[in-house]
């Protein structure tokens, strides 16, 4: 098994996910998240990203390329606003690809866009 595939397997069972609960975290197959642990299979250069995303680490971690990881330390965020609202990126992040392509974003803009999603996801 590669670097890659013990790093998953560990990430998952560290957060207490089944193959199945990361599967639809990710919006992915659970027979997909197999293939990765087993390392019979590499994901996408854009998958990397949002696994490395959405447990808070680094890329170069996930790869098995360094020992350890750097998470967010408590308290990064000075703003209470901010804190929450990176918060709810993270916990829900199909919000988030909204915001890659910038890094100057207003609270704001922020609630508009969830606001938007949440009107159209209760419309279907």
């Amino acid at each position: 098994m590669g670097k890659f595939a013990n790093v998953l397997k560990g990430l998952r069972i560290k957060s207490g996910l089944t193959q199945q609960e990361m599967a639809d975290k990710l919006n992915i197959s659970r027979s997909s998240i197999g293939m990765y642990e087993n390392g019979e299979r590499e994901p996408s250069f854009e998958l990397l990203e949002i696994i490395a995303d959405y447990f808070n680490v680094d890329m170069n971690y996930l790869l098995g390329k360094k020992e350890s990881s750097e998470n967010i330390p408590q308290g990064y965020y000075l703003n209470e606003d901010a804190r929450d609202m990176a918060q709810f990126l993270f916990d829900n992040p199909e919000y988030k690809v909204l915001f890659d392509s910038t890094r100057k974003v207003k609270k704001e803009d922020i609630l508009f866009v969830k606001e938007m999603i949440d009107r159209m996801n209760n419309d279907n």
